[in-house]
């Protein structure tokens, strides 16, 4: 269990390594235990450690125009459940199960890992050919990458 004193020793890697990227970055509280085991619960599956990690350091990062570079453990699970349950979109895109999302990219398409395979890579899902396209290989990487506009979408 993290407490409040304890979150203050405790090195804020991922928030430090998003603020050292370029753009203004807008963090938020930490998630608390208890929302990332509601959000592991309704998910039905443990959320990734890098993930973990950083919600517990900022529960939800927004860019410079409000995207979500993270969202928060609450909108990781809204999304993915109802993408996963949603009948229409079953009929047009493959299944969404294999993927965890946990950000989007401000156009329509969100990007994905890969909890299932026990693999940290990040992949972007296009939302007009239901594409999965392999974008990073870690969460960390995933960040510098897309604030440095290495990855485009």
């Amino acid at each position: 269990m993290i407490d409040g004193n304890l979150m203050e020793v405790v090195p804020t890697v991922w928030t430090e390594l998003v603020t050292a990227l370029p753009g203004p970055s807008v963090f938020q509280p930490p998630a608390s235990e208890a929302s990332l085991l509601r959000c592991a619960t309704a998910l039905g599956h443990p959320l990734p450690a890098d993930l973990v990690a950083l919600l517990l350091e900022s529960n939800g990062i927004e860019g410079e125009y409000g995207e979500g570079l993270i969202w928060s453990a609450e909108r990781i699970a809204s999304e993915n459940t109802t993408l996963r349950g949603d009948e229409e979109l079953a009929t047009l895109y493959m299944p969404f199960e294999p993927l965890l999302f946990f950000a989007d990219a401000g156009n329509g398409d969100l990007f994905a890992l890969l909890p299932g395979l026990d693999r940290p890579d990040v992949f972007a899902w296009n939302h007009e050919d239901d594409s999965r396209t392999w974008v990073a290989p870690s969460l960390a990487r995933y960040l510098e990458w897309w604030l440095t506009g290495r990855i485009t979408l």
